[in-house]
């Protein structure tokens, strides 16, 4: 029987990652399971030096406090789920982030979409997603962005 006590969905606030979101909490609703929400933010300056000349000083600040605004209404704005959620922001490379806090918090399964804001990048970095199903230490659950609808019991 499996023992899912710590679900992690990690989220880009996509449409997809809000799909995602109901499989998360319907799963933490089941198991009774705690739901992590993390979003990983990657300061443009840290990557790209010369960009920092072209940002406004403050402009990584009020970045992580819209995140953090955005973070706090999920999954309240997506559906209503009333059980135990913990909200993080982490800042790096994505799918090394959300590898490193599974393993730092016991998480027991991830939740994620395949598709979120990727465009260029995607072909520069490669899938998230696939990331992180490749280096998870837990089972990883992805949702295709179409054609599946998902109904909560």
């Amino acid at each position: 029987m499996l023992n899912i006590k710590h679900i992690l969905h990690p989220t880009d606030f996509s449409d997809n990652s809000n799909q995602a979101l109901k499989y998360a909490c319907s799963l933490a609703t089941q198991f009774g399971a705690e739901l992590h929400l993390i979003h990983v933010s990657q300061n443009p300056a840290l990557l790209a030096p010369p960009v920092n000349d072209y940002l406004p000083p403050d402009y990584y600040d009020r970045l992580m406090k819209q995140v953090s605004e955005q973070l706090a209404t999920l999954p309240e704005e997506v559906l209503n789920f009333t059980g135990s959620v913990t909200r993080n922001i982490c800042a790096g490379v994505a799918f090394v982030e959300i590898i490193r806090y599974a393993k730092d918090n016991a998480i027991d399964m991830i939740v994620m979409g395949t598709h979120g804001y990727s465009g260029l990048k995607h072909l520069i970095i490669g899938s998230v997603a696939e990331n992180v199903v490749r280096k998870s230490p837990c089972p990883v659950l992805t949702v295709h962005p179409e054609n599946y609808e998902f109904v909560m019991p």
